[in-house]
């Protein structure tokens, strides 16, 4: 995420060096904290988003499984009328609402993993941003300081540190596109193969248990 690494940037930056590198350290500094100030709008934003991105997908899941839980109500019902075809149909689309819950629960897994990476790269340019502005006037007066008395300036040039993105975020971003490629190649395998006539005899089977299963329950036989 372009955003994630932005900021990464930003929070590995050295204020020291940003000043000691600056032709006007009082512009440049100001430059910073207000790059910073303008990520951290983008950064809440994005925070706000993922997080009501997470609710949706908390509301789907709940939805789903309401679903599921009515469909065995009808299941039950079309049992104690001897209903068996109707039952069949009806745990078959339990099923269906179940599965759809539970690919909604794996959703809201990765959603949450997302916030926490935006809530933590949040806080870490709150404490950036208030570290710039606190140390801001001080830094500057140092720098004055320090090219006045000429003491080694060029040398802190040559060795400051560069602003790079941390490993983090670059492995983030790698699995993220290693996911992207594993879904797509489970697109293009997708068929009717022997596996999936299995599935359909498992599911057939599953549908069957149930069926007595809610047949016990109800006191009726087969």
């Amino acid at each position: 995420m372009a955003l994630l690494e932005r900021v990464a940037t930003l929070v590995r930056a050295n204020l020291n060096d940003i000043i000691d590198k600056a032709e006007e350290p009082e512009k440049m500094i100001k430059q910073v904290i207000l790059d910073m100030q303008n990520q951290l709008l983008q950064v809440k934003t994005q925070v706000a988003i993922a997080i009501a991105d997470q609710h949706l997908l908390e509301k789907k899941r709940k939805e789903n499984q309401d679903k599921s839980a009515d469909w065995v109500r009808k299941a039950e019902l079309a049992v104690d009328k001897k209903e068996d075809d109707l039952a069949r149909a009806a745990i078959e689309r339990s099923l269906s609402y179940r599965s759809l819950a539970g690919n909604f629960e794996e959703q809201m897994a990765d959603q949450g993993l997302q916030v926490e990476n935006l809530k933590s790269a949040l806080r870490k340019l709150e404490l950036k941003l208030a570290e710039a502005q606190a140390k801001s006037d001080v830094l500057i007066a140092q720098h004055r300081r320090a090219r006045a008395m000429n003491k080694a300036g060029d040398a802190r040039l040559a060795l400051g540190n560069a602003l790079h993105p941390g490993d983090a975020f670059d492995r983030m971003k790698g699995k993220v596109q290693r996911s992207e490629a594993l879904s797509q190649a489970k697109a293009e395998l997708t068929g009717d193969s022997i596996e999936d006539r299995l599935a359909s005899l498992e599911k057939q089977e599953e549908v069957t248990r149930l069926l007595a299963e809610l047949k016990a329950k109800r006191g009726v036989s087969s």
